[in-house]
């Protein structure tokens, strides 16, 4: 159950990440939309409704879970960015992923996840060290998260599910 729930192990975050650890993370955020266009564009409606894992979410739900949080980010990143050390809002993800637009398309979520990803990228791409290692406070653990932090958390975030989706394709023979 642990390999179908972290396919690709959990994140290893340490202290800070140097500037070619953090560019390796904006270039598999940049690459993120494309490749789960390309895993997602094959499938039926039938299989975009199978869950992951049991009691896991549907690929639908994956797509449509990735856009949420991700969208989360961006907005955490401006918030450590305009603000000394913001205690951000958490979201329940769990019920994020039962809202109506859950079960639309996946190309809702594609399509948001192209232009969020592009402007997360600019935005990154243009963050100096000092601003890298700002901060916000998430409220639930009281823990404060380094946006150098942040991007390879949402690096590995999106390659994550990603992979529940790229697992479930080879163990149910999709192509």
């Amino acid at each position: 159950m642990e390999d179908l729930r972290y396919p690709i192990g959990k994140f290893q975050s340490k202290e800070s990440f140097s500037a070619e650890e953090v560019q390796a993370f904006i270039a598999r955020i940049a690459a993120a939309p494309e490749r789960y266009e390309k895993e997602l564009s094959t499938l039926s409606d039938s299989q975009l409704d199978t869950p992951y894992r049991e009691g896991g979410w549907t690929l639908r739900q994956v797509v449509h879970h990735v856009a949420d949080s991700h969208m989360n980010a961006y907005i955490r990143i401006k918030w450590a960015l305009t603000e000394e050390n913001p205690t951000i809002k958490a979201y329940e993800e769990k019920e994020w992923a039962t809202t109506p637009e859950t079960k639309a398309p996946p190309a809702l979520s594609l399509n948001f996840l192209k232009a969020l990803h592009a402007k997360m990228v600019t935005i990154a791409n243009g963050l100096t060290a000092q601003q890298l290692a700002r901060t916000f406070t998430h409220p639930q653990t009281g823990r404060q998260v380094r946006l150098d932090q942040l991007l390879g958390t949402y690096a590995w975030h999106g390659d994550h599910h990603l992979a529940h989706i790229t697992s479930l394709k080879n163990r149910m023979g999709w192509k």
